[in-house]
């Protein structure tokens, strides 16, 4: 998506397979063909065992024991085994429509959305999507396939765009009525930049509205919380006179970047990443913040690598299932 020409100049066919060939080019390479999942914990709760698939399953999980009592091979089975549903929750309220590099906030979702697609693919595994849009939230059902992975990726590339008249949803509730929808454990996605339902000025020291309500969807599910944002959400260029408009309510106002300002504005932005970093911390969901101006590719592969890590510093040094 950042390479050539930009995502905003091309047809939305054309922004799907350059999508597609980015996703599945570099993550298959950088993972090496080992499609490891995006948490762990899926894949790490035994299930039982079955018998030896030559050509399918891994030596590593043979499961010795009942191998030799029974003088058949048998591999150990874990909950990743069997079918797995993964649950995206994709935010389109108007500040996702914000974005001064390659592309804005809302594209960098639907990138998020397309990797997420890509490391839960496997046989029997499903993806579904609630779209938090200006007209309601709509519902993907889960299936699996490449085809119903380009059809969600198509759907949320046409959404219609919020404006400052629009109402809408809230992320609280949009985060209850996928948890409310999703009775199944399996894997949740929240893909926003979790601006909303802050404080008035998002400093805190109340919690933000959608914390309860991630905490509760990650008592159920294992819940991954990106984060997208845009380098000017977190400093100010010093180009004097400047036009700033918000995305949610309309509202224009000028101000002068001096100096001053413009370090009051990154303190205030740094409290403000704080308080969400924490909320999600509290909430028991893993985080994985993307930048507009930032190779996001790159930050994915290094969060998955990130949790298989803890996954194996956790296990003894045995690695889990994909999750």
């Amino acid at each position: 998506m950042n390479e050539g020409a930009s995502i905003n100049e091309l047809t939305p066919e054309r922004r799907l397979r350059r999508l597609e060939l980015t996703v599945t080019r570099r993550l298959d390479g950088l993972l090496h063909g080992s499609h490891l999942g995006l948490l762990p914990g899926l894949g790490s709760e035994p299930a039982g065992n079955r018998e030896y698939r030559p050509g399918e399953d891994e030596v590593r999980r043979m499961d010795w024991a009942v191998t030799a009592r029974t003088t058949v091979p048998h591999v150990r089975t874990v909950d990743a085994d069997r079918e797995l549903a993964t649950w995206v929750l994709v935010d389109a309220s108007p500040s996702m429509d914000f974005g001064t590099a390659e592309f804005e906030k809302r594209e960098l979702a639907i990138a998020a959305v397309a990797a997420v697609g890509f490391l839960t693919a496997g046989a029997g595994n499903r993806l579904g999507a609630h779209l938090a849009a200006p007209d309601g939230v709509r519902r993907f059902p889960a299936r699996g396939g490449r085809t119903h992975l380009m059809g969600l990726l198509r759907a949320l590339l046409a959404a219609p765009r919020a404006t400052p008249a629009t109402a809408p949803v809230a992320l609280a509730d949009a985060i209850n009525g996928l948890a409310g929808a999703v009775p199944r454990r399996g894997l949740a996605v929240v893909v926003s930049d979790f601006l909303d339902g802050l404080d008035q000025d998002g400093l805190g020291p109340a919690a933000p509205a959608w914390e309860h309500p991630l905490r509760r969807l990650a008592a159920r599910h294992q819940v991954l919380a990106v984060q997208v944002g845009d380098p000017r959400e977190e400093d100010l260029p010093d180009v004097g006179l400047l036009a700033l408009i918000d995305p949610e309510s309309g509202r224009r106002r000028e101000v002068a970047t001096t100096t001053k300002l413009r370090l009051r504005y990154a303190e205030a932005a740094r409290r403000q990443q704080s308080t969400v970093s924490a909320a999600i911390r509290r909430s028991g969901a893993s985080h994985l913040r993307l930048r507009t101006d930032r190779d996001w590719v790159a930050d994915i592969v290094r969060h998955v690598f990130a949790q298989r890590r803890l996954a194996r510093t956790a296990g003894g040094g045995r690695p889990g299932g994909r999750g």
